[in-house]
């Protein structure tokens, strides 16, 4: 709906003058508008960006096979029956990419090529080749192909900065959408640095350019015909709710992926997480920013240093650290064996740690065992823990959490079942027994824990019987 603007009045005796005036201006103003408006018309038709830049985008089909996703009890059934394996069907999928080197090295996303036995490019203008998986990185989703047997060269596309971007620029996404290849959407960067939980390293650019199955890998372009980022998630119950991999991102780990095949992180061998204001309250700190050490990793980089739980990192080389996943991309994108520096609060002192950075480890696989129940009084059951778990956490004690009622004080907190309760109001728990009687000891009041969670670790706060605790 048009603007409405209030009417500017003027005095009766000025009516004559004003109206020729005003007839004039009227004039000027039709000239000036003019011009624009048949420019405007031009420039907005994206025709000539898309005829610039989608000969650099590529369709991408894999192969995998389906022996995985078969159940065991059904494979059990056709070994004993029939002596042979069950019947399987290859399984397909299609994706995008672009061509980031004109000699064939296309950029897609790690889930398009994930377990693939067979990958194969389509180019714009209709020829297929085989590809190779040359690097892949789950973390950022991002993969790195090379197209085999290519005769000459392929365009190839601009890479941009996404730091740059700014919420409102105008982007479009090239993509093969449910197959349809080479579809056009075009929109706006809606919002920047979103988490979506994905992983630590979240940092996505939020589009509402239509983005479907089969855009997955492929590019965002801005207004200048450079790739501002990777299609790679939606919102499925949502619509116009699109995010993309930053291309800055992109920068950063296609050197490795192509070098190594894979990438390294600098490692600091510490569990993060943002210092809210129920944590600094009942840590009795004054601070409002920083990454609180949850815990430190045995025979890790910060080991070797006096960092504990409870420390809060407030600057990275002398730069501020705002959340804890500022501190993880941070570091994440240092080599390793790079010494830093790291402004440390510890009751109300800051002071400076200097930690060697290590390599970054991959996860391992998270163990699920259950010890007998106890009531904990708090609308949980825990037990004790495993001798075989406490070795593995590197913990004397402790107890695990069983169930958590819904609604409860503990459900509240954000306790889970299967977390590891380690500390109530920074003192050790030795066990069951111990835990029930510190927190007997509280009478309904504030209880601060430290948990272990996987292979991290949290400072979780229990909120006051009959009180709240906003999440």
């Amino acid at each position: 709906m048009p603007e409405r603007r209030r009417p500017h009045w003027l005095p009766l005796g000025f009516l004559s003058v004003g109206a020729a005036a005003i007839a004039l201006l009227s004039a000027l103003h039709a000239r000036q508008q003019t011009a624009p408006q048949e420019s405007d018309a031009n420039e907005s038709s994206l025709a000539p960006l898309v005829e610039r830049v989608r000969g650099t985008v590529v369709g991408v089909s894999t192969v995998r096979s389906a022996d995985a996703d078969v159940p065991p009890e059904i494979r059990d059934f056709w070994r004993r029956f029939f002596g042979e394996e069950p019947p399987s069907q290859p399984r397909t999928g299609i994706g995008s990419g672009v061509v980031v080197r004109e000699d064939g090295l296309v950029v897609t996303n790690h889930h398009v090529v994930e377990g693939a036995s067979e990958v194969r490019i389509r180019t714009a203008d209709g020829r297929e080749f085989a590809a190779e998986v040359v690097g892949s990185d789950p973390p950022t989703d991002i993969a790195v192909l090379r197209i085999v047997d290519l005769r000459g060269e392929l365009p190839a596309a601009t890479l941009g900065e996404s730091e740059a971007t700014r919420v409102g620029d105008r982007v479009i996404a090239i993509g093969n959408p449910f197959g349809l290849e080479l579809t056009v959407t075009s929109g706006i960067v809606s919002a920047k640095a979103r988490v979506l939980g994905a992983g630590p390293y979240d940092d996505f650019l939020q589009t509402d350019a239509a983005i479907n199955p089969g855009n997955s890998g492929g590019p965002l372009f801005d207004m200048d015909g450079r790739v501002v980022g990777i299609s790679t998630a939606i919102v499925a119950a949502g619509q116009g709710i699109g995010f993309a991999v930053p291309i800055d991102i992109v920068r950063s780990v296609l050197p490795q992926l192509e070098r190594t095949g894979r990438v390294v992180r600098g490692y600091l061998g510490v569990s993060i997480q943002d210092l809210t204001p129920e944590l600094a309250e009942a840590l009795g700190l004054s601070i409002e920013r920083g990454a609180l050490v949850a815990s430190v990793a045995p025979d890790g980089p910060a080991d070797a240093t006096d960092l504990e739980p409870g420390d809060v990192i407030v600057s990275l080389d002398g730069q501020p650290v705002e959340k804890a996943q500022d501190l993880s991309r941070r570091v994440a994108r240092m080599s390793p064996s790079t010494e830093v520096r790291l402004g440390v609060v510890r009751n109300g002192r800051e002071r400076e740690v200097r930690v060697r950075l290590g390599e970054r480890p991959d996860e391992g696989p998270r163990r699920t065992p259950t010890p007998e129940e106890e009531d904990a009084g708090l609308g949980l059951q825990v037990g004790p823990v495993p001798l075989d778990l406490q070795r593995r956490l590197r913990i004397d004690g402790g107890v695990l959490v069983i169930e958590v009622r819904s609604g409860s004080r503990a459900d509240r907190a954000g306790l889970l079942p299967r977390d590891v309760i380690v500390e109530v109001n920074r003192e050790p728990v030795s066990g069951p027994e111990d835990f029930v009687e510190k927190v007997r000891e509280s009478r309904g009041g504030q209880l601060l824990l430290r948990v272990m969670r996987g292979e991290g670790a949290a400072f979780l706060v229990i909120p006051p019987a009959g009180g709240s605790n906003s999440k």
